[in-house]
């Protein structure tokens, strides 16, 4: 296989790119700091979907599998790098990314990855780092039932330990694997320390409600 540049040259950094089963040319990326962006041309050309919102920073974006219409947005990236900027939330699309809803949790901060079930375009998991040189109570994992209006938090270990990944077993999406990760951004220091307490890989088989963490 050969690899080819398809932009956007001037994204920067991506962490969060998406796109539709059985579709080739069409798909989305998020910019740490540049928004987000759709290709309908395998990425010949760009249109950003993002300028109008009141922040640019993008962590974790996700399609619904159910309906490629359904776009989730987590805002804020969670790489702990030597420079780093913050989010303001989830936002979601129901219209392809013309038009975006905010649906809270703002004070996570950064937003290291977002699931959706691949049946219920409604049902969605966030995992927040939270604040990246701070503690703060926005972190873990969080769940909604009825597409962003409420949100759960059905994991947390702590102020200091937030959620960096999430991913569903392929066959069964009530099972749900969680990264936690203690990680701080000191302002006196280039790179944070990631090996804190709390750090694990945890394991629900109930949708959330219990969790086990895997040794």
């Amino acid at each position: 296989m050969r690899w080819r540049m398809v932009g956007q040259f001037r994204g920067g950094r991506a962490l969060a790119v998406a796109g539709i089963p059985g579709n080739g040319s069409t798909f989305y990326f998020g910019a740490v700091d540049g928004g987000v962006w759709k290709t309908e041309n395998a990425g010949v050309t760009w249109t950003p979907l993002f300028d109008d919102q009141p922040v640019a920073s993008v962590g974790a974006l996700a399609i619904a599998p159910s309906d490629s219409r359904v776009i989730y947005v987590g805002t804020g990236e969670a790489d702990m790098r030597s420079d780093i900027t913050y989010g303001a939330g989830v936002y979601k699309s129901t219209d392809g990314g013309a038009h975006w809803t905010p649906l809270g949790l703002t004070d996570t901060r950064q937003i290291g990855k977002i699931l959706v079930d691949p049946r219920n375009a409604t049902v969605v998991w966030v995992a927040a780092l939270g604040h990246a040189y701070g503690p703060n109570a926005q972190r873990g994992v969080f769940r909604s039932a009825d597409g962003g209006t409420t949100w759960e938090r059905v994991l947390y270990k702590g102020p200091d330990v937030g959620a960096i990944d999430l991913t569903f077993d392929p066959g069964e999406a009530s099972v749900v694997y969680a990264a936690l990760w203690q990680a701080r951004r000191p302002p006196w220091s280039q790179y944070p320390p990631d090996e804190g307490v709390g750090s694990a890989i945890y394991k629900t088989t109930d949708g959330g409600v219990t969790w086990t963490e895997l040794s």
